[in-house]
């Protein structure tokens, strides 16, 4: 029998209770990366919510690496106590909590998206941002610096330590940005990376950081917890990166401990030819899993359990990671297993409100 969308799933020494997984959604409502009340409320509540994963936002692994001022952040040990506050709330209560890593690069420095989104210079608070080449930003005189291999060390560094400190936090899974036009994704994709040392030119050259970050965080990550990559499956524009080379990616990461690819695309550029309807990118997450046999997660506009099942029953991918319909509704997991037919525990705080309970 197939799996269903309430079927649970071990991977490694973890075991997921079904196959609703909260996508990292960015909240900027951090001062100097920590994590509040809000974060506390707006993840637990997913986990009492019901999914079987909750993952953090893009959690900076260093001060430059933020999006905004307002991003979550692991670059210090102060940064551990609160984050392990979440964690034990995410565990408490029947769901895994886990982190995403994540350096902003060339996106870095910019304003939260209700203050307007742009770029911040340093001329007005910002911070010098970096790429895997010399990139010109949107205020026409800023340039994000092309790191140099003794600041790629750096980043490495702030991705081990950061990895370590996200173990103390109590996180069990853990997952690399290399998606939405970050860091990462600045070396994979032709579109940026122009360079021509070890780290550019080839696709072995520009995969090498993230093959590099893989070992590196996969040596410190338990062997009973769960490495994961995000990446953008194709940038939609000529001469960038493919969904063939996601494929040839993907298998290359499964032989070094990865084990699920989180697919999504885009973010790099502003193509305008992207196919945006619902579950537009399920079929990466289906070919990925098809071509190489690791694990995948489907994202992008799922928002029904009709369709989140579907996708489980039919094999597109292993897990469904939801973000904009856990934001309408932060327990989609209780209401899918009602509407679906399938029996799941609910809180004992919320048992009487159980579709069918007695009161």
């Amino acid at each position: 029998m197939n799996p269903n969308l309430f079927s649970p799933l071990e991977i490694r020494g973890i075991t997921l209770k079904n196959r609703i997984v909260v996508s990292p959604m960015c909240q900027y409502s951090s001062e100097d990366g920590f994590a509040n009340d809000w974060h506390l409320v707006h993840l637990g509540s997913r986990a009492v919510g019901g999914a079987a994963l909750v993952m953090t936002e893009a959690t900076a692994v260093s001060p430059e690496g933020r999006i905004s001022p307002n991003d979550l952040g692991i670059w210090k040990d102060e940064h551990i106590p609160f984050l392990r506050r979440i964690t034990d709330f995410i565990h408490q209560h029947g769901a895994v909590a886990g982190i995403q890593l994540a350096h902003a690069g060339h996106k870095a420095s910019t304003q939260s998206p209700w203050k307007g989104g742009k770029f911040i210079p340093q001329s007005a608070g910002g911070w010098q941002n970096f790429s895997s080449s010399e990139v010109s930003m949107s205020d026409g005189e800023s340039k994000a610096i092309a790191l140099t291999t003794e600041d790629i060390q750096q980043v490495i560094d702030d991705f081990k330590a950061a990895t370590h400190r996200a173990l103390e936090a109590g996180f069990q899974v853990f997952e690399l940005h290399a998606a939405h036009g970050y860091l990462i994704h600045e070396f994979l994709s032709p579109l940026i990376n122009h360079r021509t040392d070890e780290y550019g030119g080839s696709f072995e050259n520009r995969i090498r950081l993230l093959l590099t970050l893989t070992g590196e965080v996969r040596a410190i990550v338990p062997e009973n917890y769960p490495l994961w990559v995000r990446i953008s499956a194709t940038d939609w524009e000529e001469n960038g990166w493919t969904p063939d080379d996601s494929v040839r990616l993907s298998a290359i990461l499964k032989d070094k401990g990865v084990d699920l690819i989180d697919c999504s695309s885009g973010g790099l550029t502003a193509p305008t030819n992207i196919p945006v309807g619902l579950g537009y990118q399920v079929p990466f997450a289906e070919l990925i899993k098809a071509e190489t046999g690791i694990r995948t997660g489907a994202v992008g506009l799922i928002v029904s359990p009709e369709q989140a099942d579907e996708i489980i029953v039919s094999g597109k991918a292993d897990l469904v990671l939801l973000a904009r319909e856990f934001l309408r509704d932060p327990y989609f997991p209780l209401r899918a297993a009602t509407e679906l037919s399938y029996d799941t525990q609910w809180p004992v705080q919320y048992v009487r409100a159980k579709r069918g309970k007695k009161s």
